[in-house]
């Protein structure tokens, strides 16, 4: 008798499993993705920006300076390029033997503030205007004012509330001009310029008595 022969079993066969990425070949290609977006920007660099800068001249000459210089960006056709020139002023009210005047005052003599977009045409327009003496610099080349500054002075030149100038100095003699205690004399004890107030001691019932009294309201004896 015959022993049966057993069938060959088939063979399963498995599919290989992909293996994962390595996490350093995913670092690679993100360094290289970085890599290629900054060397894309450097090779487009930004082109001269708008910005103010100061330029010199005669102490004195500066509305004149200003007048010839914009007639100068007028006639070269410059506007695209040079957009503002200021003589930075403020309002401030004068006090001198008892009479009160309004002033323009220059809030930075010798300087004007141009607002432009710097290149070798318009940086020769300013810079031959006659009066201009130089751009206020950082080494060789034209520094640009930062915007914070350039906001006070602009912010400075237009409130409405002109200052009081003053030289009242304390144990100076004064005479009071306005209000109640007109024609009073007395003496500066203390000058509170921020607050446009002076205290004025004046003799009253035998004993100085101290007054606070607005800078308008005294003149000096």
């Amino acid at each position: 008798m015959e022993t049966p022969v057993p069938e060959p079993v088939a063979e399963e066969t498995v599919a290989p499993t992909p293996e994962p990425e390595s996490a350093n070949e995913t670092e690679v290609s993100i360094e290289t993705s970085e890599t290629e977006a900054e060397t894309s920007a450097l090779e487009k660099p930004a082109g001269p920006q708008r910005a103010w800068y100061a330029v010199h001249c005669y102490s004195g000459y500066e509305n004149k300076v200003k007048k010839g210089l914009e007639q100068r960006i007028r006639s070269m056709g410059m506007q695209d390029n040079i957009f503002r020139v200021i003589v930075p002023t403020e309002d401030e009210i004068d006090v001198r033997e008892g009479q009160r005047k309004v002033i323009q005052r220059r809030v930075f003599p010798g300087y004007i503030l141009v607002e432009m977009i710097m290149t070798e045409e318009s940086w020769y327009v300013v810079r031959n205007t006659p009066g201009v003496t130089g751009f206020v610099s950082s080494g060789d080349k034209p520094a640009p004012l930062r915007e914070e500054e350039v906001s006070k002075i602009l912010k400075r030149m237009e409130t409405d509330q002109p200052k009081v100038r003053v030289t009242y100095r304390p144990g100076q003699a004064v005479r009071i001009v306005d209000g109640p205690f007109t024609d009073f004399r007395g003496t500066v004890e203390e000058v509170n310029m921020e607050k446009g107030k002076v205290r004025v001691l004046v003799s009253m019932f035998g004993r100085e008595t101290p007054l606070e009294l607005d800078l308008l309201q005294v003149e000096k004896v």
